[in-house]
């Protein structure tokens, strides 16, 4: 069959229904052999017809994403240069939530699907999908750690491969570009401490401190005492077995604790490093309320987070990422996450924007997991280790884009000790 004829074509415009342009910036191959599509393009490869009547039924970046995850379309090439064009097209380029078909595209949606044989029943999204909605009420502490559980307890090996030997899993600070992901998170690690201006003798609480990386480092280096706190079950016991064998066991105390249930306070310093995402928009004044009161007078807290940088128009709750990586959470504006922690009684001492660092973060972690790509697979699935290839390359250029940001933002509770005059004190 020719290059030009066959399913392709018909594909191109299924396709361009769905993203809502008449170009398609990639080269489309489909099962029989024929392709459509600039010839110099990245190459998009649809396996079978149920990649097309996964758009049919969810014409939307969910169906493209299930197609995805299943391996019903494929991008064997590099998935950043192939989000890269999508991106400039189309809805993604709008920066709009996708517009449902007119009715006469759906039609032609039907058509072309009667045309190729991928007419039929939905698929089943692939298992690797939550809905989290049916556990709960929004944000409940059950609902909260079944959404916990579904993103980080999923092998503590696989993260090994993708984060590398720090284990953060969070925005790194990068001096230079080439310096490389551990050198990056150890110096994230200690601007945190820096900054929460830890001294022996402190108590510090990390609030959902993963696999205790920041913990270890707080209490090797700065000589404090830290409690942390995760929902997740295999990150805690990651983490004791971390402490122990650092012979840090009698300084540092990992906890599977929900952060509204810890209440033997005061501490000295809080940190808070890519949790409050999962606290939600309509949690963020309790949650900076809590920690506030945890806080003897004078104590600081570092709130890092990632924010929503691209106008009004939140992230769609049923797309991609709140199905398969993070159910419920919630990524607010640094207007509202300095205005919830300045409600609560905390003083702002210093904003800190690190977009351009996660983009270099995701790409180093995207990189550990190509190049161990068949062992990924091995300790998880194919679907999984493809839905955090999607979500860490799309994210990334996201943060290159500017659509999303992070940032770290010091508060300290009034009374006690003045801050210092200069940030020159943690920089």
């Amino acid at each position: 069959m020719g290059k030009n004829k066959g399913v392709a074509p018909r594909l191109a415009d299924a396709l361009g229904i769905v993203l809502g342009t008449k170009e398609i910036p990639l080269r489309l191959r489909a099962w029989d052999g024929s392709e459509a599509g600039p010839a110099e393009a990245p190459v998009l490869v649809f396996r079978s017809p149920r990649g097309l009547r996964r758009m049919l039924w969810s014409p939307n970046q969910l169906g493209l994403s299930r197609a995805y995850v299943a391996g019903d379309i494929d991008g064997p090439g590099d998935l950043f240069k192939s989000f890269s064009e999508l991106s400039s097209v189309g809805k993604f380029a709008e920066l709009k939530a996708f517009r449902p078909p007119t009715p006469r595209e759906r039609l032609r949606l039907v058509r072309t699907a009667i045309r190729v044989g991928a007419l039929g029943l939905p698929p089943a999204p692939p298992p690797e999908e939550m809905d989290v909605s049916r556990s709960g009420r929004k944000h409940s502490r059950k609902r909260d750690a079944a959404a916990i559980s579904h993103h980080y307890d999923v092998g503590n090996a696989f993260y090994a491969l993708v984060l590398g030997p720090s284990m953060v899993y969070s925005c790194a600070v990068w001096d230079e570009e080439n310096v490389g992901l551990d050198a990056a998170q150890e110096a994230k690690l200690d601007l945190v401490c820096r900054k929460l201006g830890l001294r022996p003798g402190m108590r510090l609480l990390d609030v959902g401190c993963g696999w205790g990386s920041f913990a270890l480092h707080a209490a090797r280096n700065y000589g404090v005492d830290v409690v942390g706190v995760t929902l997740s079950k295999e990150q805690a016991a990651l983490g004791r077995q971390r402490v122990a064998e650092g012979g840090l066991a009698d300084r540092i105390e990992i906890r599977v604790q929900d952060y509204r249930d810890v209440h033997d306070g005061p501490f000295d310093a809080i940190s808070s490093i890519g949790m409050a995402e999962h606290v939600g928009g309509g949690q963020i004044d309790s949650y900076s309320a809590h920690l506030s009161g945890l806080l003897r007078p004078g104590g600081r807290l570092l709130n890092h987070a990632i924010s929503w940088n691209a106008g009004e128009m939140p992230p769609d709750p049923d797309s991609f990422i709140p199905r398969y990586v993070f159910p419920d959470g919630e990524m607010l504006s640094l207007t509202v996450m300095i205005g919830a922690l300045e409600s609560a009684g905390l003083e702002v001492l210093d904003v800190e924007a690190l977009r351009r660092h996660y983009g270099l973060t995701l790409r180093a972690w995207v990189h550990n997991l190509e190049e161990n790509w068949d062992e990924a697979v091995r300790l998880t699935s194919e679907g999984r280790a493809r839905v955090w290839r999607l979500y860490m390359a799309s994210s990334a250029l996201g943060f290159e884009r500017g659509l999303n940001g992070v940032n770290q933002v010091l508060v300290q509770r009034p009374g006690g000790e003045e801050p210092p005059l200069r940030r020159r004190d943690w920089m």
